[in-house]
């Protein structure tokens, strides 16, 4: 996803995404470890979709 399109939803939304995304970085690295997995760059990019989407819910949480 693209970072506008995840600063548009809001945070119950990126929680979903965030489960999502969770969700296929398992599935690509169970296909990585049967050897399956044959662009194993996909792993990298949903790494760093996780991270921006756990920076964006960290900034829209309230700071104590």
């Amino acid at each position: 996803m693209n970072i506008e399109e995840l600063r548009k939803l809001d945070k119950p939304g990126l929680q979903k995404e965030l489960d999502a995304l969770l969700k296929a970085h398992m599935g690509l690295r169970m296909q990585k470890a049967t050897q399956q997995l044959s662009n194993t760059s996909q792993l990298g990019k949903v790494r760093r979709d996780i991270a921006r989407v756990r920076t964006l819910i960290q900034q829209t949480t309230p700071q104590e």
